[in-house]
């Protein structure tokens, strides 16, 4: 029998073929890491001069092709006693809270246990029947006409550094005695119909929503530091406190009493946003039919669109589309954009409303996006509550008449009964000015015979109502933008 000898050359050959494949296998991984080092050391250009002093900062993540690339943490979390920011530091993340309650309701809609175009009596029968009816839709969208309540528990007296509960934010609307518009007519950011889609996720899975997020989407995700809060007291560990820089350039801690689960009160970090955005591309949990409605925008009765979707926007930036939502609450600011055609997604929580998350994101995606950076904004970003943005509503500009009648006949109590609450109208001088137990002396400007207007930002419009006979009846408040037309009536 003839034994074959094995062809050396071959051998070799093979031989050189597979340390050939093996040095370009290390030379691509080689250079696959150094390019992640110099986007990492780019990144941390931006963000490192919050470690030079003493300082709040931010945490920051990003995803690409389904893994995380860079985590890093920067300033300090508790300035009172040195906490550095790490990606684990839990976040108020605000109203990036939106997007799971509207991916919890696309996944009770895909599995039949609500419609879209239900209405919300349905399902909380508390509410006022009013003219029009709500539907789900309307209240995923923006579209509801429901009052928003930070600007309305404001003219209620409330201020920001209160206990605000989260059946407080559902009694702006169990009270309404009217809406801003006809439900379908306008997209108008309303937190408070987010508070009524937590409610409704409850009343249909017998569960808050802090319960069924927790089963139903941090638990299978992984996010094991995430929750909604519901009690204010909690306590929450690696937590950071949130700060605002004072005109003396002191920093000094905001209070952040709130739980109103749905709009906002969503506890996180750095790390688990990225597995978030990870299921954006995995699709993992929720199904890809939930995920597909989410992402689905919504449209006025007159058939135009709207970028908002489900607790996101819909957008692009420089032609990429893009999925995005803003937070701001408590000086807390976050941001969370998702590139699908990139598979990139980058999460900013800072806790200091004096840093600019979403600009953080913009100059990250342009350094993962290898462009140069820009100074350009996506083209789809959500208004927060008039708190952050407090001048939404606009002066009247209409001038006044030559002869106007005194202003003591304005003089006298005043009384809303959907908020609960009292002002008085008193002179000084030649100055009226509404009066507040909590909030003191607010000086009004005359605009009109009828039409006054103040620096207060949830007090911008005050236009008071006359009977047939001319008397003082009453006056109306449109404290911004998102609540309009509130009616107070006049003390007998």
């Amino acid at each position: 029998m003839q034994i074959l000898q094995p062809d050396m050359s071959v051998m070799v050959r093979r031989f050189l073929f597979v340390i050939g494949l093996a040095c370009f296998s290390n030379a691509s991984v080689a250079a696959a890491q150094a390019q992640a080092d110099v986007r990492a050391a780019r990144v941390d250009s931006l963000f490192r001069k919050y470690d030079a002093q003493p300082s709040p900062g931010l945490a920051l993540a990003v995803i690409k092709d389904g893994r995380v690339v860079l985590r890093r943490g920067y300033g300090l979390a508790n300035l009172e006693h040195g906490i550095r920011i790490t990606p684990e530091t839990i976040f108020d993340v605000a109203s990036l809270s939106k997007q799971f309650t509207g991916l919890a309701i696309a996944m009770l809609v895909t599995e039949g246990r609500v419609k879209l175009s239900d209405d919300v009596r349905k399902y909380i029968p508390e509410l006022p029947l009013l003219p029009q009816p709500i539907t789900i839709e309307h209240l995923v969208h923006h579209t509801s006409g429901v009052r928003d309540w930070p600007g309305a528990l404001s003219i209620g007296g409330w201020r920001y550094d209160d206990v605000i509960t989260f059946q407080q934010t559902l009694g702006v609307a169990y009270r309404a005695q009217s809406l801003n518009f006809q439900p379908g007519a306008e997209h108008l950011y309303s937190n408070t119909g987010y508070n009524l889609l937590a409610e409704v996720v409850t009343r249909v899975t017998g569960q808050s929503l802090a319960q069924w997020t927790q089963a139903q989407l941090f638990g299978p995700l992984g996010m094991t530091r995430s929750h909604f809060r519901t009690d204010f007291r909690e306590v929450i560990a690696n937590r950071a406190s949130g700060y605002a820089q004072g005109r003396d350039g002191a920093w000094r801690t905001i209070t952040d009493n709130l739980s109103a689960p749905g709009s906002s009160s969503l506890f996180s970090t750095a790390d688990d946003l990225a597995r978030w955005l990870i299921n954006y591309g995995s699709l993992a949990v929720g199904g890809s039919a939930a995920h597909q409605l989410m992402r689905t925008p919504g449209r006025l009765n007159d058939g135009s669109v709207v970028p908002y979707a489900f607790g996101i926007l819909t957008g692009s930036y420089r032609g990429m589309p893009m999925i995005t939502h803003s937070g701001a609450w408590a000086s807390f600011a976050t941001y969370t954009v998702y590139m699908p055609e990139q598979r990139l997604g980058i999460a900013v929580l800072a806790n200091s409303d004096a840093i600019d998350a979403q600009r953080g994101v913009i100059d990250i995606a342009n350094i993962y996006l290898d462009t140069a950076t820009s100074h350009s904004s996506p083209n789809a970003s959500p208004a927060e509550p008039a708190a952050a943005s407090p001048d939404t509503a606009q002066r009247p500009n209409t001038p006044a008449p030559t002869k106007l009648t005194a202003l003591a006949e304005f003089v006298a109590g005043y009384e809303s009964t959907e908020l609960g609450t009292t002002y008085d109208v008193t002179m000084r001088g030649d100055t009226l000015a509404l009066v507040h137990t909590r909030l003191g002396r607010i000086p009004l400007t005359r605009i009109t015979q009828d039409a006054f207007t103040s620096e207060t930002w949830f007090l911008r419009s005050i236009r008071f109502d006359r009977d047939p006979s001319g008397s003082i009846v009453g006056f109306v408040v449109n404290g911004d933008a998102r609540n309009r037309d509130i009616r107070f009536a006049r003390r007998r």
